[in-house]
């Protein structure tokens, strides 16, 4: 049973930053409150939003957000108070802490402490620098207030003992890489490229093409046949939707380099066929958190700072 929502507080901290903010779960969305608050503790690599504005964001070890229903739902954030705290669909737990300049829905499930705004500020100023510039990386910690800290993946179940073992191969990988970047990724950004994908020896555009192809397919392809599956989408239909979608960006990506990908979907459409609804709703969410976590990784290692000459113009000045 739920605990009185407006009594729970979070403490989300950077320990990197030497910074902790307290935020209330203030009665909205309590699906989605729950979902966080039995999560707790976990860490997380804190990423930052590149085109939306002052926004953070970090991808959150809870399977059940990418479909767990929403009560309360702000139809534009940018309207949101500075400092609340969102659970998204993508996975994300997001902190708006200033202008926006996205005009999307978002589902909010908390505000931070107002006392704690300058410290939220400057804990944006510093992560925005880090993903933009030098690339340090910076985790958060996510606890319940005035509880120690800590750290875990869930595993998801499945009856089909070949989905099962996939499953645990996908767990451990994505222990490994939750809080330290992916070696597959870390060899493309210094130019590592096995398969020499990458025209006359260039290596931005392969970054730029993984980094475009891994996004849609967690949070698109997975995180869509994940809520299909819950939403109780045929099963005749989810098989066939799953080798429309799965197949061809994970083909591709291995070429780019991230084999480990690959090499797991090959295996998931292997099984396909003889998994029951309960066993394809575990492989594609434990699939999306491990996507999820590859995305993140892109953005943090990703050199944004290439395109630095390249600043926006007005209409008027552009002419």
């Amino acid at each position: 049973m739920s605990e009185n929502l407006p009594e729970r507080q979070i403490e989300i901290a950077w320990p990197d930053l030497g910074i902790t903010v307290t935020a209330d779960l203030d009665g909205r969305n309590p699906a989605l409150a729950d979902a966080l608050w039995e999560s707790l503790p976990y860490q997380s690599l804190q990423g930052h939003a590149l085109i939306a504005g002052e926004h953070l964001y970090h991808v959150a070890p809870i399977p059940t957000l990418l479909h767990t229903p929403h009560a309360t739902r702000i139809p534009d954030r940018r309207e949101a108070p500075n400092g609340t705290v969102f659970c998204s669909g993508l996975q994300h737990l997001g902190i708006k802490y200033g202008t926006l300049t996205e005009p999307m829905p978002a589902t909010p499930v908390g505000q931070i402490r107002e006392e704690d705004m300058p410290a939220l500020l400057e804990a944006g100023a510093a992560i925005w620098d880090a993903v933009y510039s030098t690339k340090k990386q910076i985790l958060a910690e996510v606890r319940r207030a005035g509880e120690p800290g800590g750290h875990r993946i869930p595993m998801l179940r499945a009856t089909n003992a070949t989905a099962a073992q996939l499953i645990a191969d996908i767990l451990a990988e994505t222990e490994k890489i939750w809080l330290a970047p992916p070696v597959e990724l870390e060899g493309l950004h210094q130019g590592v490229i096995p398969s020499q994908a990458g025209n006359f020896g260039t290596v931005l555009p392969t970054l730029l093409f993984v980094n475009g192809e891994t996004r849609p397919l967690g949070y698109a392809a997975y995180g869509g046949l994940v809520r299909a599956a819950v939403q109780d989408m045929p099963m005749s239909s989810l098989i066939h939707m799953t080798r429309l979608l799965v197949g061809v960006p994970a083909e591709f990506l291995g070429y780019c380099g991230l084999e480990k990908l690959w090499a797991f979907t090959q295996r998931f459409l292997d099984v396909l066929d003889s998994l029951d609804r309960g066993d394809f709703y575990a492989v594609t969410s434990q699939m999306a958190l491990y996507i999820n976590c590859l995305g993140g990784w892109n953005l943090q290692l990703y050199p944004w700072e290439t395109g630095d000459h390249l600043r926006q113009q007005s209409a008027e000045g552009a002419a």
